[in-house]
């Protein structure tokens, strides 16, 4: 056998204004930079699809044709040009090696600046090149919104089942032994489902409620069957945004039984995947409180300027309440390239004037200036060693560890999510030794941190990635849809007349 295998993963925002561009996708943004041929064997060790898939597959006896793998941080719509180069080397190469069975590391919640469904119209391109007959299995994150065309495209698809996803590798695997079942001539039969309303990010958090519970009952439901549940994107305005239920396997009955007993799950607990989230001064003053006496610190998300759901990491809101409430407290990592240069070039020690971040047109968002100390220079790189994407290697590009007062505020040229605990010690800052920890991020920075936190709270200061779906303004949801949990629905056409 001859496997072509490839990634290609974005998760765009729609609402977000910066473009995935394909200088984005060759740094990574956090992810592994982009790689062609033999150098996705590097990738091998990492907690990825593409890892796991690798390491599975190594004692195959196929014959691997590796071709490219690459990724950006979540933002706004892909470009152009990033998307049919990208994708266009896959294309090329499935033209010609005409493999016999094709993997893929997709997201499953690409949208570029010409297509709504990104990995559906990769996929369809693809199986009218391999023909019908070429077995295509696709990974895809828990956040995908699945869609009709995607699923009509591969013979199967497997998702993430924890989010923070420290099981990609394991996915991966998973992607590897439907691969091989396929390969061996067995048929498997495909059954899914939508649920009728979007699941905010934060409330997909596999630690804790609803969604703890119910991918708990996903082994057992599935039998011989493979059965997914992708919460969905819910940033993505187009009509297929939203989660799935979705299964393969060789026995209909079987299939059909497992996916109407997960969709039965999920919606009997719509109320429960609403979410909750304090304003930054509540948080704050909760930090506080807990953090009096504890010895390990407590942990704020910012989540609605979170990098790995489209925002830029330059808002001010929890910077701004952080200095009026007069907190001790560590923030990381704010994106500004101008202020990471000015530090570098008056060095360390040395005290800088500057407006830090800014986000335009979001109040409360605005620029926040200062008199800072240059208290730690990094070149930006480091390796995530924590179980998120452990084994990553990212460049966040010059940064810095700048001091106001109490406040140690991390700047990075380069946009990434702040989700492991090495990104803290590139900036010279330890997270054991820290009081309060603000983390650009929703949920992901659970994996490494929360083992050592006091406690974990979640904030919404003015933001770009809305904490309830609900709140941004939707144009393309398909009718019907509720916008969040028990919340209002999408009415249909005739209803707007």
């Amino acid at each position: 056998m001859r496997i072509l295998v490839a990634g290609f993963q974005h998760e765009t925002n729609t609402f977000a204004a910066t473009p995935a561009t394909y200088e984005s996708f060759l740094n990574g943004e956090g992810f592994p930079s982009l790689r062609r041929g033999e150098r996705l064997h590097e990738l091998t060790g990492v907690n990825l699809a593409i890892g796991g898939f690798l390491t599975a597959m190594a004692d195959s006896g196929a014959e691997l044709l590796p071709v490219i793998w690459a990724a950006a941080c979540p933002s706004g719509r892909v470009t152009r040009d990033a998307y049919e180069r990208i994708g266009g080397e896959i294309l090329d190469a499935a033209r010609t090696t005409r493999p016999d069975a094709v993997f893929l590391d997709l997201h499953g919640a690409m949208v570029t600046e010409h297509c709504d469904d990104g990995e559906g119209e990769l996929l369809t391109r693809l199986r009218a090149v391999v023909g019908p007959d070429v077995p295509i299995v696709v990974s895809l994150d828990l956040h995908a919104n699945v869609t009709e065309l995607m699923l009509s495209a591969v013979d199967a698809a497997v998702g993430l089942r924890t989010y923070p996803h420290v099981d990609m590798a394991e996915t991966g695997a998973r992607a590897a032994t439907l691969l091989r079942r396929l390969c061996a001539g067995e048929r498997l039969y495909l059954r899914w489902r939508r649920i009728p309303f979007l699941i905010p990010v934060n409330s997909g958090c596999t630690d804790f409620g609803p969604a703890r519970e119910v991918y708990r009952t996903i082994v057992p439901l599935g039998g011989d069957a493979c059965l997914s549940f992708a919460a969905g994107f819910p940033a993505a305005d187009f009509p297929e945004c939203g989660p799935v239920v979705w299964c393969y396997g060789p026995d209909p009955e079987e299939v059909n039984q497992a996916v109407d007993t997960l969709y039965e799950d999920v919606v009997r607990r719509e109320a429960e995947w609403r979410v909750s989230v304090l304003p930054p001064d509540v948080a704050i003053a909760e930090a506080g409180r807990l953090a009096e006496g504890a010895g390990r610190p407590v942990l704020i998300a910012d989540t609605q300027d979170n990098p790995g759901a489209g925002g830029d990491a330059r808002t001010t809101g929890m910077l701004r309440a952080l200095a009026e409430a007069g907190e001790s407290a560590t923030l990381a990592a704010i994106w500004d390239p101008g202020a990471a240069a000015a530090a570098h070039a008056a060095g360390v020690g040395a005290t800088i004037r500057t407006a830090l971040g800014g986000h335009p047109g979001i109040t409360g968002a605005e620029p926040f200036e200062g008199t800072f100390m240059v208290e730690h220079l990094a070149d930006g790189r480091c390796r995530f060693e924590g179980p998120m994407m452990h084994g990553t290697e990212v460049d966040s590009g010059p940064s810095a560890c700048l001091r106001l007062g109490g406040l140690r505020i991390g700047v990075t040229s380069g946009k990434v999510q702040l989700i492991d605990r090495a990104q803290l010690r590139m900036l010279g800052i330890r997270a054991e030794a820290e009081r309060i920890i603000v983390v650009k991020s929703s949920v992901h920075f659970r994996a490494d941190f929360q083992p050592g936190a006091e406690a974990v709270l979640v904030a919404a200061a003015p933001g770009p990635v809305a904490a309830d779906p609900a709140d941004l303004p939707w144009r393309h949801l398909r009718p019907g849809i509720r916008t969040s949990p028990l919340g209002p629905s999408v009415p249909a056409p005739e209803e707007l007349s």
